[in-house]
């Protein structure tokens, strides 16, 4: 081969005495042939899958541009040198003077490469983003390997003239224009058309170099730098990052998951039902609850058939959902796993340049090229390292956050989806801590999950390595290994089972806190804040107790893997020096040594953390796993087949008897029976909300709900009627005027545009019932489920909503009731009247129904019109009987009270009344239920509502007081206030934290000691040269070098165990000073906070609290103290290392200031961002049976998506701006390692190996810990966010403590007297008196209004 080439290049390929000078240089075959086809082969391969874009896009191509001009004007002139050296060729080509075949072929190839790279150019106008990351490595790979050739044809031309001048103007001409290329191409070029794209996110357009750099997220950290980031400033996801595309990639690969998942659990079932001879036709756990088929007759007998029926809870589909995950996320995993294989790969070349190193400085006769050689190769081994190692934490960070919105995406959707007999098998809490504490595991995991594979890698790299530095001596250090294995499988274990001890307590405290907080007010009218208060902390301790015994757990695997790398570097070290009196320790074998060491530091430390996340992600895959994989809503009885004649058929097994009730299209049919007769039970069954057993319904057209408890969204009420539907002001208007919400909309403080609190806390209940009947009217549907309306509202006020809505004269009876309301009627319906089915207690309205169904005890008794039920004396007569009189007397009181209340009103006016019709009294009431009285409002209702409804229109574009009721949440901005780390410290305990601080600074003095030890250990071999090396020395050394080593672990071991103690303690201040505040503040905060935001405290701030903190605390103390202590040992071996440090300091000074500031705010911004999730999940929940009965699940899945996606745009930004920062850092630590080692070559013969050797193995490792000091420094200010937040809501103003004062007198003096009574609605401004004194007496049951006269 070698003489073939000879023969090619007509000079020598390789002669090794080229090298062996001090101007050393490569042969010029050697450079015409390897350092030529290298680039260009390297480009052949790769160049064609660029051109796919030309063959498949099937987009437009993108407008030309002045960078794409320069591109291709460049490109065109590299191919003419080309073709004017392949000219030259020919022309000086003789037969006399044949030239050799290299001449001919290299220009050729060249003249095929410029040409393919005009295409590429071309080809990429096809895509959004239109450098070519191949081309941009080609050019960085041809300018490299043009170095040689450069230096070469200098030097020749410096010492004698020069022979080719054609060749040597040539060349230059040519790498001229490649360097041109090469800096033209680290410019994004951005197309006219896409610059709108650019805007929302950068990233998609950006150059290759910008994204391996993350140049393009610099203009984003300047603008968080100058003014506090708001989510608008957040750029948007790219599509593919989007919840719905992640998403729907995912749902794909569950579902062939979980059937086969579902497979495995009918085999096992069977296997158990063969084990214990099992053959009963037993009744599943869903089929034995009130699903179709109502057994009220045996309550005792269903209770026990729970209980028995709660062990198959234990058996669930196994094993799917990781499999799913690595599916979905493939590419992804494979393009981490190739950047962490080279990243891995070069971590073991630093280690060897440094052997190299201290070889070229303690030798005299090597040559100072080499020097220069070694430093260059170690500057360019730390920079690709670092860019490998930042695109593989880009990736999997992504991968992370898509992992956990993938998650709660499912979990969401599933719960839209769930039957009712899973959904009664978990708890709201229980789901909000699978979205928060389940999902962020499998994020965190997601981040380490490769260090499975790559920890066990470089451990055994190391071992191989450090076997060739120190021989058999190195299977000391595996021994010590092989040992600690079985120490770490106990710790795995015993963390596994507090794990899910700590899941169980935390899922029973959440569920307790959304208890609490859904019921506050019945809480705070009985005043039972301190028993409930009492409870949690219960829980509370029992989660501290777990979590603190996990803590000791750490401290003891935190205590044995910083023993591991020292108790093998000292069994290796040891049993070198002690098997044979010629194994004497120098510089070299000792720092390489500890080169190794240091890389073999971080996957022990790295693998003992990721089992321990392994634990807790497989406790939250079983869960997760419990609960996707539970049971979806059996639709499969509902049909929607036409059948003439007929709405709503229902053929079904109800009680005993089978039995078929058809309702006939626009018939009015009224459901009633008694108390628990089963008429919810109907209607659940009909929305398909009940498990299907025996049976179908059928049902013919949409459907419209009104439950029984309205379901209020926290929205506007113009949005809560119009439910996602279209506006038609025609048919608004005339749907709250029937539905008698005019004059609430006059009392309203922004009229229709007022926003309603979560649950329609500031509505009361009859106007809650009214804007869920009006959602349901607006809906114009063909079929309408009311499920007790009437019941909340006042009699007077039902009796209204039946005649205008419900009743035949009804605004229902009519399916359009007008041509301007709808423009288009449904195929098939022609404007007849809709169908309702009314489920009532009021028995004033059923002779005005076309057919009633009596129910009794879950089976239809009968059912016809009012006179033939009556004329049968059946059930329905005895119904009658039963409610009649109670309703008659219920109506006396009312009719008394309203007129009572009707004489006031009359007696107050100057003016007469108008007259007093059905209207007139209606308006009173609805006043009365707004507990407002203002004598404006004692007109007629069509006139004062008319006019209160034009007057909130013509005011409505201002933002008028009390619009909107829940407030924004506060987003604190700006650096975090250091009384925020004093309060944390505090809560720990002074005391603690300065032991904790002190066990750390004694950690270090070991260490450095440790390392100085050493230095003197190597420096023996030059002292000891030729001659025996001392026992008593070589003991001493051995000795001292052990006690150093176990007593940075025991010191460590001491600071580990203070921290968890007092962290346990901060834990239960905190969160003991969060409820005592919550319980105790007023009615009003939760008027106007969301459940989800106080939920948000108590779940994620408080874990971060619990868990995330006190590591970050420990981190940062870890990394602060090593870098000074390294500092402190290169400065003691090189002090000239100083200079170097001052502008260092510098630059990360202002990186971090630069840097802080934004990733502080974008922590913030997760944060806010995150509760929205929490609160639209809680309110999805409680509004289940209602977004299923109008079919909205779609547009509930997609609101879902947008408020994750703005969760995940502030997450993804801020991994990012990590990144940015890292790769900033790491590059700068590159150039300290170069400069370091660049200063040793040029003091060559002042300098010791072994100083040499301290110097550059500190270096290496100072730049890796000055990342994570800023990682850490930003980590904990992002997380100390928690305790802001937190102390945000123990800040909230509460209503004092609760004091109990004895009563002085007897019984019949207790009587409370006021002079008057004045409500306010707090922060409205707006009041209203209740006008005159007022008494209550003991026993009585109502207050007596007295008249003033």
């Amino acid at each position: 081969m070698p003489a073939a080439l000879d023969k090619f290049c007509g000079s020598v390929f390789w002669n090794a005495s080229y090298l062996a000078r001090p101007d050393a240089d490569l042969p010029v075959c050697f450079q015409q042939t390897v350092l030529v086809w290298v680039p260009l082969g390297f480009f052949w391969i790769l160049a064609p899958w660029q051109l796919l874009p030309m063959c498949k896009s099937r987009t437009k191509k993108s407008s030309v541009t002045k960078l794409y001009i320069i591109k291709q004007v460049l490109a065109t002139l590299l191919m003419l040198t080309a073709v004017a050296e392949l000219a030259l060729a020919f022309v000086e080509d003789t037969e006399q003077n044949p030239l050799p075949a290299v001449l001919y072929t290299n220009p050729s190839l060249y003249i095929a490469t410029w040409l393919l790279v005009l295409l590429i150019h071309d080809a990429r106008r096809f895509c959004l983003c239109r450098d070519s990351g191949v081309l941009f490595c080609f050019w960085a790979l041809s300018l490299l390997c043009g170095i040689l050739p450069f230096q070469s044809l200098l030097r020749r031309a410096l010492q004698e003239p020069i022979s080719d001048v054609p060749r040597f103007v040539l060349f230059f001409i040519f790498y001229g224009l490649q360097l041109l290329l090469f800096l033209v191409s680290g410019y994004s070029d951005i197309a006219p058309e896409t610059k709108e794209i650019t805007k929302k996110n950068p990233e998609v357009t950006a150059s290759f170099l910008s994204s391996i750099t993350f140049e393009w997220y610099s203009s984003m950290v300047f603008k968080g730098y100058r003014k506090p980031l708001e989510v608008e400033d957040v750029w948007e996801l790219k599509d593919k990052d989007k919840t719905r595309a992640i998403y729907a990639t995912f749902e794909k690969n569950m579902r062939t998951g979980l059937r086969k998942a579902q497979a495995e659990l009918e085999k096992r079932k069977r296997k158990k039902r063969r084990r214990e001879g099992d053959h009963g036709n037993t009744m599943s756990k869903a089929q034995s609850q009130d699903v179709l088929v109502l057994e009220e007759k045996q309550p005792k007998k269903k209770k026990k058939g729970n209980k028995e029926d709660a062990s198959p809870r234990k058996d669930f589909p196994r094993g799917w959902l990781v499999k799913t995950l690595c599916k979905t996320f493939w590419q992804n995993l494979l393009l981490s796993v190739a950047f962490k294989l080279v990243h891995d790969g070069l971590v073991f070349v630093s280690p060897q340049l440094l052997k190299l190193l201290i070889a070229f400085v303690s030798d005299e006769e090597s040559f100072v090229w080499q020097g220069y050689l070694y430093a260059i190769l170690l500057f360019l081994t730390a920079l690709i390292q670092s860019l490998c190692l930042q695109q593989y934490f880009s990736l999997c960070f992504q991968m992370g956050t898509n992992v956990r919105a993938t998650l709660i995406a499912a979990i969401y959707k599933k719960a839209l989806t769930m039957s009712s007999a899973t959904r009664k098998e978990s708890t709201v809490g229980e789901t909000v801590n699978l979205m928060s504490a389940d999902a962020q595991r499998f994020m965190d995991m997601s981040n380490f999950v490769h260090q499975l594979w790559s920890s066990p890698l470089q451990i055994i790299l190391s071992i191989v390595f450090l076997w060739g530095e120190l021989g058999p001596s190195v299977l000391a250090g595996i021994a010590v290994m092989v040992l600690l294995i079985p120490i770490n499988g106990f710790l795995v274990a015993k963390a596994k089972t507090i794990q899910v001890k700590n899941m169980k307590n935390k899922d029973e405290r959440m569920k307790m806190m959304s208890e609490i907080l859904n019921g506050i007010k019945i809480l705070k009218l009985f005043a039972w804040e301190p028993s409930f208060e009492k409870r949690v902390n219960e829980v509370r301790a029992r989660e501290l107790k777990n979590l603190v015994n996990f803590s000791y757990l750490q401290s003891i695997s935190i205590f044995v893997f910083t023993c591991a790398p020292f108790l093998v570097s000292l069994a290796s070290f040891a049993v070198y020096v002690l098997v044979d009196e010629n194994n004497i320790l120098d510089a070299q074998k000792a720092f390489t040594a500890i080169s190794l060491f240091n890389v073999l530091r971080f996957p022990m430390a790295m693998l003992p953390l990721v089992l321990s996340s392994l634990v807790q992600t497989n406790v939250s895959t079983a869960r997760l796993e419990r609960y996707l994989g539970g049971e979806d809503m059996d639709t499969s009885a509902i049909h929607h087949n036409p059948i003439a004649g007929s709405a709503v058929l229902l053929c079904a097994t109800l009680g005993t008897d089978g039995i078929t009730l058809d309702i006939a299209p626009g018939s009015l049919v009224a459901v009633v029976g008694a108390v628990g007769s089963g008429k919810s039970s109907l209607v659940s069954a009909m929305l398909g909300e009940m498990e299907n057993v025996k049976g179908h319904i059928n049902i013919q057209g949409s459907l419209a709900y009104v439950p029984q408890q309205a379901w209020i969204q926290n929205a506007t009420l113009k949005d809560n009627i119009l439910f996602g539907s279209e506006l038609d002001e025609a048919r608004y208007q005339q749907v709250i005027k029937a539905c008698a919400l005019l004059p609430d909309l006059a009392l309203l403080p922004a009229g229709d545009q007022t926003e309603i609190g979560e649950k329609g806390i500031n509505l009361s209940g009859g106007q809650k019932q009214r804007v869920s009947l009006a959602r349901a009217v607006y809906s114009n549907a063909d079929i309408y489920v009311l499920d007790d309306p009437l019941s909340a509202v006042d009699a007077h006020v039902g009796k209204y909503l039946f005649e205008h809505v419900l009743g035949p004269k009804g605004l229902l009876q009519k399916k359009v009731s007008t041509p301007a309301l709808l423009p288009t009627t449904r195929p098939g319906r022609n404007g007849t009247g809709t169908t309702r089915i009314l489920v009532t207690h009021s028995i004033s309205f059923l002779p005005q129904v076309d057919n009633i169904v009596v129910l009794v005890a879950g089976e239809v008794s009968e059912h016809g019109s009012y006179s033939t039920l009556l004329a049968n004396r059946g059930a329905f007569a005895h119904f009658l009987s039963t409610y009649g009189s109670q309703e008659e007397n219920a109506s006396e009181k009312n009719t008394t009270a309203v007129a009572s209340a009707g004489d006031q009103e009359q007696g107050d006016e100057d003016e007469p009344c108008v007259e007093e019709g059905p209207e007139d009294v209606v308006t009173m009431t609805l006043k009365r239920e707004a507990s407002i009285r203002q004598r404006d409002f004692s007109r007629s209702l069509s006139k004062s509502s008319t006019h209160s409804l034009e007057k909130a229109q013509e005011e409505r574009p201002k933002k008028l007081t009390g619009q909107q009721l829940i407030e924004k949440e506060t987003v604190e901005t700006g650096k975090v206030k250091f009384s925020m780390y004093l309060r944390y410290l505090r809560a720990v305990g002074l005391w603690y934290s300065f032991w904790v601080a002190m066990g750390y600074v004694a950690q270090y003095v070991a260490f450095v000691g440790t390392n100085l030890w050493l230095s003197a250990w190597t420096d023996d071999a030059q002292h000891y040269l030729n001659q025996t090396y001392p026992v008593e020395q070589r003991d001493l050394r051995i000795g001292v070098f052990g006690a150093l080593g176990v007593s940075q672990a025991l010191f460590l071991l001491f600071a580990t165990i203070l921290s968890a103690h007092g962290a346990m303690r901060a834990s239960r201040v905190m969160h003991q000073q969060l409820l005592s505040n919550i319980l105790r503040v007023p009615m009003s905060f939760f008027d106007t906070t969301p459940t989800g935001r106080i939920v948000n405290r108590f779940a994620k701030d408080i874990f971060t609290i619990d868990e995330t903190i006190p590591m970050s605390f420990r981190s940062w103390l870890s990394c602060f103290m090593a870098i000074i202590s390294t500092l402190l040992m290169i400065s003691l071996a090189t002090p000239f290392f100083a200079l170097v440090i001052i502008p260092l300091s510098i630059f990360y000074y202002f990186v971090l200031r630069f840097y802080v500031s934004t990733s502080r705010q974008l922590r913030r911004l997760d944060s806010v961002t995150r509760s929205p999730i929490y609160s639209h999940f809680g309110e999805t929940v409680s509004g289940l049976s209602v977004i299923r009965a109008y079919g909205h699940q779609e547009r509930f899945l997609q609101q879902n998506e947008s408020t994750m996606d703005i969760n995940q745009k502030t997450v993804y930004s801020w991994i990012i701006s990590n990144r940015w920062l890292a790769i900033r850092l790491e590059f700068v630590g590159s150039l300290v390692v170069f400069f370091s080692a660049l200063l040793a070559v040029i003091s060559k013969g002042t300098l010791e190996g072994g100083i040499v050797g301290l110097s550059v193995s500190s270096a290496l490792n100072v730049t890796q810990t000055l990342n994570w000091l800023v990682r850490t420094s930003s980590e904990l200010e992002t997380n100390i966010v928690a305790v802001e937040r937190v102390h945000e809501y123990t800040k909230v103003k509460n209503e004092g403590a609760s004091v109990s004062q004895p009563f002085r007198g007897g019984p019949e003096s207790r009587t409370l007297k006021e002079v008057a009574l004045v409500v306010a609605a707090s922060g409205s401004g707006s009041w209203c008196a209740w006008p005159g004194p007022f008494s209550a007496k003991p026993r009585s049951s109502s207050l007596t209004k007295q008249r003033q006269l």
